[in-house]
């Protein structure tokens, strides 16, 4: 058994691979480390690609696309490590990159999972949304980062170099002990994409485990590699995903308050979207609830199954980010209450 496996989940990626994977392997060596393929049922000769220039890999072929989640579930039930890291295939790593996170892992047995500060490819000085330098979220439900907030990305000037307990993990970059990951069932299949990661990092914290931005170490993410932001996917899958994520795990005695708040919030999004004339993610948000209601009971048995936090993890932002962003025009973490 390898001490970390650092594992790329692909789905008809060749190009991406081509592109990050050899900076993977050259940065990411070591006896006690094993860069790891799982291909998600790819037909674009993703696998054939890799045999010819990188027959070292492993690789774990999957019959079919599962998703991001489900994929890396079926995946990492057959790696055994210490660490697993889940890595997105559009993110070119760098020199050392993974040194820094291992070892904190190692000196901080408290710490269940953490991440790298992720930087944008395309504006290398720009912190990058999926993640930037540590996940939050607020009160309602609503993701936001130390150096992103909704649409507004910061450059990176220093102001972040710190390492701190966040309440997320950016899945484009993951790094989780094994046991834990099996231990909270891993990520939600229900999700297939988006916000998994979040639902992962709560339960962990339920758990009495920590997680870490660790700003030693630093990758950049291509982003928007299988839905861009705007995408009516994206919004369908992160308005949904943001419901279950509540169902799940809010302590019993806020959730129908918060959760019937959160609702009408986003009632006022679609009807944004509508003045805005972007049908498309209007009738994503209407989809996404209806969508919520029929896995409604399904969300329930889940929460009963692997109970909720009987207490809120102490890394909430305890203020709504959507007031504050858009009402009081707080575009900066650092300008946000605390």
């Amino acid at each position: 058994m390898v001490k970390t496996a650092v594992v790329i989940l692909n789905w008809n990626g060749i190009g991406f691979l081509q592109r990050f994977l050899p900076g993977v392997v050259k940065f990411t060596g070591g006896p006690d480390v094993e860069v790891i393929v799982a291909d998600n049922g790819s037909k674009d000769g993703s696998q054939a690609w890799i045999r010819q220039n990188f027959p070292e890999l492993r690789i774990i072929e999957l019959d079919k696309n599962y998703g991001f989640a489900e994929g890396y579930n079926r995946s990492l039930r057959q790696i055994e490590a210490a660490y697993y890291v889940l890595l997105n295939s559009d993110v070119e790593v760098t020199q050392d990159w993974l040194d820094p996170l291992t070892h904190f892992m190692d000196t901080h047995p408290g710490a269940g999972a953490c991440m790298p500060k992720i930087k944008a490819l395309e504006n290398r000085k720009s912190f990058e949304y999926a993640g930037a330098a540590g996940g939050f979220i607020d009160r309602y439900g609503y993701p936001f980062c130390r150096g992103r907030i909704f649409n507004v990305t910061e450059y990176d000037e220093g102001q972040y170099d710190k390492t701190i307990p966040v309440f997320w993990a950016s899945g484009a970059c993951y790094v989780v002990r094994s046991a834990l990951y099996h231990e909270t069932g891993g990520l939600d299949a229900d999700f297939f994409a988006h916000m998994e990661e979040i639902d992962l990092s709560w339960r962990i914290q339920c758990r009495g485990f920590s997680i870490h931005a660790i700003h030693e170490s630093e990758v950049y993410h291509l982003g928007g590699g299988s839905l861009n932001q705007q995408h009516p996917m994206k919004t369908f899958l992160n308005f949904r995903n943001n419901l279950y994520l509540l169902v799940k795990n809010l302590p019993p005695k806020i959730l129908l308050r918060r959760l019937l708040i959160r609702m009408i919030l986003d009632g006022i999004a679609g009807i944004k979207f509508l003045a805005g004339m972007e049908i498309k993610n209007f009738i994503a948000v209407i989809r996404a609830h209806f969508s919520f209601y029929a896995h409604f009971p399904a969300m329930i048995r889940k929460r009963r199954a692997a109970p909720s936090c009987k207490k809120l993890p102490e890394t909430m932002y305890a203020h709504n980010i959507t007031w504050q962003f858009f009402i009081k025009g707080k575009r900066f973490f650092r300008e946000l209450p605390k």
